[in-house]
């Protein structure tokens, strides 16, 4: 992605001028990382707390499966992704903010792909070098994609994602976002991967 950036960048920048260039280098500079993930339910049952299938409650798990038996397992989370725009007046860019106005988004669970969507409305980011947290609402059916697995397997994979000790660590969003500058709307060449243990941009 660095090198299609660069190339929009020279060609901008031989066409238009340095103001134009200085933006592209402003965009390619923010960065995305996966959160934590919160209030995640599964077939209605909280699994903030748990830990293991043992902690479950016979009624919460006579709930999942019977759902589960019913060919369905529904599970709600919030998916926080932190932005961060690193352009804060240092390091020889000046101060800008950033305004996201759509993010396209394709979620991976486990490697596999799974729904998509996009943002409700825009997310401005701005040039302090902090992260701004965007929550994503997410809700979907995992026997659609996990139907070859079994009832142990699934169960685990959410208490992996939504349980005490859970994390996004099995989750990765696929984007392709579209900044507001005072140039008009730009939109990265490519999709970018966002996981949880490093930035990407």
């Amino acid at each position: 992605m660095k090198k299609i950036l660069l190339i929009l960048i020279l060609f901008t920048f031989v066409n238009s001028g340095c103001s134009v260039y200085e933006t592209f280098i402003n965009l390619s500079r923010l960065k995305f990382k996966l959160g934590d993930v919160s209030n995640f339910s599964l077939s209605g049952v909280d699994l903030t707390n748990k830990k293991k299938i043992e902690d479950f409650t016979s009624l919460e798990l006579l709930k999942i499966s019977s759902n589960f038996a019913s060919g369905k397992l529904p599970v709600s989370f919030i998916l926080n992704v932190n932005a961060k725009n690193p352009n804060d007046g240092t390091g020889g860019y000046k101060r800008t903010s950033a305004t996201i106005k759509s993010f396209p988004w394709r979620l991976f669970i486990d490697d596999k792909e799974t729904i998509s969507g996009n943002i409700n409305s825009p997310v401005t980011v701005p040039g302090t070098g902090e992260a701004v947290v965007i929550p994503f609402s997410i809700g979907i059916d995992l026997i659609p994609f996990f139907k070859e697995r079994g009832y142990d397997s699934i169960l685990n994979l959410a208490l992996n994602i939504g349980g005490y000790s859970g994390s996004a660590s099995k989750l990765a969003l696929f984007v392709q976002p579209t900044v507001t500058t005072s140039l008009g709307d730009i939109t990265y060449p490519e999709e970018i991967k966002i996981v949880d243990f490093q930035y990407s941009y």
